[in-house]
Parts: structure tokens; C-alpha cells; sequence
């Protein structure tokens, strides 16, 4: 009887030790994270931010800063929603790794497969594409994407925008960042699923992982909790630039919540959404045709924060900026969003990571 109690037991231990643990931590470097957002979010007046700070699927760090709509003096509150611009990438990336895990396509085919008259389609894989090795001009540095920037673009002809351009080098030669590979990406989802991006990202992704407050990019749809984006221009604010969200489109046109982000990374952890083989193909690194390493998986940074291995990605659009990282060793994720782009969380949840190590190793 005494065995079968303390086997009861220890699980009951186990979790109050880590509840413990989580709030010493916070206690413990709470006034300093305070102190590093501050420094660049302390206006409470101002656009602001929100940060989240996890470990082991607890928060240890949860806080909102500024105001989420300036006309209306709303304040920021955690639950705001936020474009997340190129984080959209991740989840552009483990849709085509859904759809390889269903035998729709497999990441080494040439695009030429799934868009005929793609220019050297023939030579550029599926894999170039997601790792930003194929070449193909980012019609973000196209001075010409002025005049598209406000239409509504089906996918079809966001590739037709750019496709007819000299490429940069040829696939596999380079790797440099890339949105126009991510908006090829998207169509080939399209094509291949029957259904549009977001209806696949919605039902496949959101849906599954619990992810109730993200949504496709819109400025007509009521979003409940949307923070307004904005830029600074001299010594005031102003609204954010109007795009059309069918331009960034699968490289950029997403929205989410820290908490939604949360669920995000444990969905991926959970494997709820990939097998552990086809979520691996996403944080490996791959090489160039010269045989050297690059940092770069499938939609995320593999870098390093204080010598352990990360993995990472920010985004920037109109109006909005945006952070998270993940440190798998520790099980420890850090996001951060700004609701202007004149406000970057990068170094704030990079140095929140760092301090989030530091707890641990002590």
C-alpha cells in the first residue's frame, strides 16, 4: 500500500518541484527582464509589445507593455493579436512537410512539377525553395513592387510578378534570404491541397494545435483583440502603410498571440502535426553545392544562444515586428512582438533567452 501511494506521489512531487522552480525564476529576473523592455518599450504612451517567456511548457514570463491602439488609447494587453510577418514562413514550410508526410509531393522535386513554365523550374527543387538557396529574385527588392502593392494578387500572378527576373546565382550556389521562394511555396500548396493557404493553414494547423486566436492577414475582417500597426515618422506616429496581404502572402501574412505561439511550439514538440522524421527535416542544417554548412532548416535559423543550439526567426512588415526562439536543449521558448516597426524585439527576447540559460545553468 505504502509502494503504491509513493508512486502516486512522486509524479505529484515531480510537477510541484518544476511549478517551484518556474516561480523562482521569476522572482528572480523578473525586475531585470522589466528593465530590458523598458529601455525601448517604456513609454506607455507608445506603440508597444508584447514578451513571453516559457520553459517547459510553463510561463515564467508574461507581460504587455504601451498601447495597442493609439486612437483609441487602448492598452496592450498579452491576449493582443499581431501580424507576425516572416514567422509565417514556419508554418509555411511544416504545411509542405504535411503535405510530403501525405505523399502529395517530396521536397527534392523540381518546381517544374507543379508549375510548368517556371523558368529553369527543372533545376530548382522544392528544397531550394525552403531554404532560400534558389536563386530566384525576392520581389521584395523589385523597385516595380509599388505598383502591386495595394491590388489584390491571386497567387498565380505573385509568381508571375517575379518569375520572368535575372536570377541572383544559380540553385544551391548561395543562401540568401528569400520571400518571393515562400510565396512560390504557398502556391504549390494551393495547387496541390485543392484549397487555398489559409483554409490549409486554418483546418491543418491552427485548428490541430489549438491555435484559436491566429488567422490569415485581412483589414476588412473584425479580428477580436487586433492590435493596429504603426510607424514613427520624426517625432510622432503614424498608421501603418496598407498593403495588400495577398503580396507577402504564405512569406508573410499571418497573425498570432504569445499564448497561440506557445501552442504553436508545443504542437511541434508533440509531434501533433508532423512525424519526428519529416519535423527533423525542418531543424537540420543543409549544405550548399560547395559542401559548405549553412544555418538554415526549413523556415527557421539554427544559430546559438550563450554556446546551446537555437532555433529562430523574426518578422518584420508594415507596421509590426516580431521574435521567437527556441532552445531545445532547455525547452525554452521566448517570443516578442512590436506593434511598430520602428520598435524591433529581437535583441530584448534574445538577451530574455539568455537570461532564461543563465537561471537554468545557476
Amino acid at each position: 500500500m505504502m509502494i503504491k501511494k509513493l508512486i502516486i506521489a512522486l509524479p505529484l512531487l515531480l510537477f510541484f518541484s518544476i511549478a517551484v522552480d518556474a516561480q523562482k525564476l521569476v522572482k528572480r529576473d523578473e525586475k531585470k527582464i522589466d528593465s530590458l523592455i523598458q529601455t525601448v518599450f517604456g513609454n506607455k504612451n507608445e506603440p508597444g509589445g508584447v514578451f513571453m517567456m516559457t520553459r517547459k511548457g510553463n510561463v515564467l514570463y508574461r507581460k504587455a507593455f504601451g498601447k495597442a491602439n493609439l486612437e483609441l488609447d487602448v492598452d496592450m494587453t498579452p491576449d493582443h493579436v499581431f501580424q507576425i510577418g516572416s514567422m509565417t514562413k514556419q508554418f509555411t514550410a511544416v504545411a509542405i512537410l504535411m503535405l510530403e508526410q501525405q505523399g502529395k509531393l517530396n521536397v527534392n522535386d523540381p518546381i517544374s512539377k507543379y508549375i510548368k513554365d517556371y523558368p529553369n523550374g527543372d533545376k530548382i527543387t522544392i528544397h531550394h525553395l525552403l531554404t532560400h538557396t534558389s536563386g530566384i529574385k525576392d520581389f521584395t527588392k523589385m523597385k516595380s513592387l509599388s505598383s502591386i502593392a495595394q491590388k489584390e494578387m491571386k497567387p498565380e500572378a505573385m509568381v508571375d510578378f517575379f518569375k520572368n527576373e535575372p536570377v541572383d546565382f544559380a540553385p544551391g550556389e548561395k543562401f540568401d534570404y528569400n520571400n518571393s521562394g515562400y510565396v512560390v511555396l504557398g502556391y504549390i500548396i494551393e495547387s496541390v491541397s485543392g484549397e487555398t493557404y489559409e483554409n490549409f493553414i486554418r483546418k491543418n494547423i491552427f485548428d490541430k494545435a489549438g491555435m484559436s486566436s491566429s488567422y490569415y492577414a485581412s483589414d476588412r475582417k473584425v479580428i477580436p483583440k487586433r492590435a493596429y500597426g504603426y510607424h514613427q515618422k520624426e517625432q510622432e506616429f503614424v498608421n501603418k502603410t496598407v498593403i495588400s496581404f495577398s503580396v507577402p502572402f504564405s512569406s508573410g501574412s499571418l497573425l498570432s498571440t504569445a499564448d497561440d505561439m506557445l501552442k504553436w511550439q508545443q504542437a511541434l514538440n508533440g509531434n501533433v502535426l508532423l512525424n519526428p522524421e519529416e519535423t527533423q527535416k525542418a531543424f537540420q542544417t543543409y549544405n550548399l553545392n560547395n559542401g559548405k554548412e549553412f544555418t538554415y532548416g526549413y523556415g527557421w535559423h539554427l544559430k546559438e544562444i550563450s554556446g546551446i543550439p537555437d532555433r529562430e526567426h523574426g518578422g518584420s512588415i508594415f507596421g509590426f515586428k516580431s521574435m521567437g526562439i527556441y532552445i531545445p536543449q532547455e525547452d525554452i521558448y521566448v517570443i516578442g512582438f512590436s506593434n511598430c516597426d520602428c520598435h524591433s524585439p529581437t535583441e530584448i527576447t534574445r538577451n530574455m533567452a539568455k537570461i532564461a540559460v543563465a537561471s537554468v545553468k545557476k
